[in-house]
């Protein structure tokens, strides 16, 4: 019997803002000394009160945009009460009727809402009975994105997570590192063999896009075997477990009446089309080039392979060097733009992930190192060597190349020399390629690199040895 399986995404991402969402404590995800971006009110002292951090509400109005959702011209924060020791007030402020966009799609899949919230403490628990609390989270701004129940399988629901994580970047109103816990996925997952939709069972904090795709294949599977072997789903939360590589039961699943929302008293509510900084004209102004056109235009309009554009696409600084100087340099040289691409994708790469590079430098060196191995001014091996150098230890490529002895000979007169050395020291070699044997041409061109010591020309040089070769 075949089973269907339906599922939504819920995630949850921190944004970019100087301070908290609604105190003036810092927002700094990275700070490693606990408690010390806190005060007052993100702590809830009795008597304080909130005030909204308009530049994370135009954060979410921008993401709104991008993905094509209505914009809410009246909006609210509403309390979500519920008692847990990361949650210093004992209710989180939230949006439940009035979310700041509705709709939209991102990957083919729907969207149902984006609303705005607050970020609860971080909780560690050690291997006794203790459990700490760091509040320097507690209040970070959050935004909470919904879908439909539209996704029919594990891929499609960590491409979007994906998709999304890369527009967050290119909007720069998060940097959505799910190992930070900047980003954290929750999937909404049922089966069914019928037209009516199964039980829903929630898996909490995948962590992964990996743990996003293994989660939900496994809990797929979970549900399907329980249903075959005459189980009942029951609604609840689950975790993933990725030693055992299995969901667990966490608790019974909340419906939304057991939060109790309510509006929050001590917010006023926003009428949107008010604040000029909201304002339509204004957000797409401010919109760059969409991770969709992008792709697109890479693909289409420059040319570069899929694989190589996934990694342009990820990698902001390999974006940057492409976008910066590659493009302006060579748009209209068909030959040294697929050159760089090709020296990027492999080389760059190569070398800054086995020396560790974290920063690229390369700038308008790189162009001038692509325009001589271009030009036949240094080898294809010259230029990898070269490329090492400045990225470990910076320069310039011509004077690498000088002061290391390896800019490419050209001149036919001493290459002259060269051959006529090595086919006296080859004869077996000749006679193999009057014989017809190909690779003997290919041995002696190795043989005049070798004693030129890599800085021949191998074209002049082939074209030099078949002179001779064909007399």
């Amino acid at each position: 019997m075949k089973y269907t399986p339906t599922i939504g995404l819920e995630i949850h991402a921190e944004l970019k803002t100087k301070t908290k969402m609604f105190c003036n404590s810092k927002n700094d995800p990275d700070e490693r000394h606990p408690n010390v971006n806190v005060c007052p009110v993100c702590l809830a002292h009795p008597g304080t009160l909130p005030v909204i951090n308009r530049g994370a509400v135009k954060h979410v109005l921008k993401v709104g945009l991008a993905l094509n959702g209505k914009l809410a011209d009246f909006t609210e924060f509403d309390r979500k009460n519920y008692f847990y020791p990361d949650l210093p007030k004992g209710y989180q402020i939230s949006q439940y009727k009035y979310p700041l966009i509705s709709g939209g799609s991102l990957n083919g899949v729907e969207i149902t809402r984006i609303h705005l919230e607050e970020d609860t403490a971080r909780s560690t628990h050690d291997t006794g009975e203790k459990s700490l609390i760091d509040f320097n989270r507690a209040g970070i701004p959050l935004m909470e994105l919904v879908t439909e129940p539209v996704i029919d399988n594990a891929l499609d629901a960590s491409n979007f997570a994906k998709e999304l994580q890369l527009l967050l970047r290119y909007l720069k109103v998060g940097d959505a590192n799910l190992e930070k816990g900047e980003m954290r996925v929750e999937a909404n997952i049922s089966v069914s063999n019928t037209d009516k939709m199964g039980t829903k069972v929630e898996i909490k904090n995948l962590n992964s896009f990996k743990v996003v795709e293994k989660a939900i294949s496994y809990e797929i599977d979970r549900q399907i075997k329980l249903l075959e072997g005459g189980g009942e789903i029951i609604q609840e939360t689950r975790g993933w477990d990725e030693n055992k590589q299995i969901t667990f039961s966490q608790r019974i699943k909340e419906d939304s009446h057991d939060y109790r929302y309510m509006p929050d008293p001590d917010l006023p509510k926003l009428k949107i089309s008010e604040v000029r900084e909201f304002s339509k004209d204004i957000l797409l102004k401010e919109l760059p080039e969409l991770p969709w056109d992008k792709r697109s235009r890479y693909i289409e309009k420059l040319g570069i392979k899929k694989q190589d554009v996934d990694l342009f696409m990820s990698n902001e600084e390999y974006r940057a060097l492409l976008e910066e100087f590659v493009i302006p340099a060579f748009l209209d040289n068909n030959k040294k733009f697929g050159l760089a691409v090709n020296y990027i994708t492999s080389d760059v790469v190569g070398i800054t992930s086995r020396v560790g590079e974290k920063s690229l430098s390369l700038g308008s060196n790189f162009i001038d190192l692509i325009s001589m191995v271009s030009d036949g001014v240094i080898s294809s091996r010259a230029t990898k060597d070269i490329l090492e150098i400045l990225i470990t230890k910076g320069g310039n490529p011509k004077e690498i190349a000088e002061n290391i002895g390896i800019l490419q000979e050209n001149n036919e007169e001493k290459l002259k020399l060269i051959v006529t050395n090595i086919l006296e020291e080859n004869p077996k070699a000749i006679k193999e390629y009057s014989d017809g044997k190909e690779s003997a041409l290919q041995f002696l061109v190795g043989q005049g690199m070798k004693k030129s010591r890599g800085s021949a020309n191998p074209q002049v040089l082939k074209k030099i040895l078949l002179e001779n070769l064909n007399k």
